[in-house]
């Protein structure tokens, strides 16, 4: 509360703007970038540029706290989630998210491979990026992460969150008594191994709750078989489950099919990797999407058009 309140909302927002929040990735999802939200990054600026009733535009201290502990006017999107948690992994380089493995010409059959390229150094002084990783680590060691993650392989870092679908205008939330679309999404954003990174993901399941109890089981699983190659009990065999991210096609798990869109897609870095998880065949690009999501079938359509529609598997969960 304190640390918001002695920042003040525009530092806030200036520094969360360097880790890409309120702005597009540039993920190719077509020809332009229409298919991707900005989410929302408030401001003193952005609010005068929402509201229109001067006392409305108004900036009142208490909406900083709000913003300090990830409430109020936040509104991210899962990619831009996994490509910060990215830039933390690799202690403040940011690289551009992509789902196309290579481009081939049409005409010459020439491949070009789409290789990593880091596009911003945050020059983040290393001491702090150092707290907020081992703080990461922490939550999956005795932290809220931490049943999620018993007996893993691996260290990895990571972080719950739970994001509120509706106002509670000071009432209690209780998830038994509210309708199933109005519960709380489940968040989680993790990268692996802690040491040496080699993934880095965001998870969000549409009306799940708690993301220790719903969005950090599914990441488990992504970061079992990526960096283990191990299955959950009850997937499908080799070949019959794939995933396409960041340039990476193959098999993987399908224990998670109804992540977000971008909900267990990550950011490619080096060495951090992306990972778009959900059950699809070989070679193609899953989009496995919630009810609120059906304004992306636009983007879709085009990634059809584009890629052919045989590799673009689109499901509404």
């Amino acid at each position: 509360y304190m640390l918001a309140n002695d920042m003040g909302i525009d530092n806030i927002a200036k520094f969360m703007a360097q880790l890409g929040f309120g702005q597009r990735t540039g993920v190719d999802l077509g020809k332009d970038d229409s298919g991707e939200s900005k989410g929302v990054l408030p401001s003193q600026e952005w609010k005068k540029q929402r509201f229109k009733k001067p006392e409305q535009q108004k900036w009142y201290a208490g909406e900083t706290i709000s913003i300090g502990i990830g409430q109020g006017y936040n509104a991210y999107t899962p990619i831009q989630l996994a490509q910060a948690t990215a830039v933390v992994a690799n202690n403040g380089v940011m690289f551009r998210p992509h789902l196309v493995r290579n481009i081939v010409d049409a005409k010459s059959g020439e491949k070009r491979l789409i290789e990593p390229e880091p596009f911003r150094d945050l020059k983040l002084k290393q001491q702090h990026v150092d707290v907020i990783r081992r703080a990461m680590v922490g939550v999956n060691k005795e932290g809220t992460g931490t049943r999620a993650f018993a007996g893993a392989g691996y260290e990895a870092a990571g972080k719950t969150g739970t994001a509120q679908v509706y106002s509670l205008k000071g009432a209690d939330y209780k998830a038994g008594s509210v309708k199933k679309e109005l519960r709380d999404h489940a968040l989680f954003i993790a990268y692996a191994p802690a040491d040496n990174p080699k993934i880095a993901l965001a998870v969000l399941v549409e009306n799940g709750g708690f993301g220790a109890q719903s969005a950090a089981p599914i990441a488990r699983m992504v970061l079992d078989y990526y960096l283990l190659g191990k299955l959950p009990a009850g997937a499908a065999a080799d070949g019959a489950a794939g995933a396409v991210g960041a340039g990476d096609a193959g098999t993987t798990p399908s224990g998670a099919s109804c992540a977000h869109a971008a909900g267990a897609a990550a950011q490619q870095a080096s060495p951090a990797r992306t990972l778009c998880h959900a059950p699809v065949l070989r070679d193609q690009i899953a989009i496995i999407a919630g009810p609120s999501t059906k304004h992306l079938r636009p983007a879709v359509a085009s990634l059809q058009r584009f890629y052919g529609e045989s590799r673009i598997f689109w499901q509404v969960c």
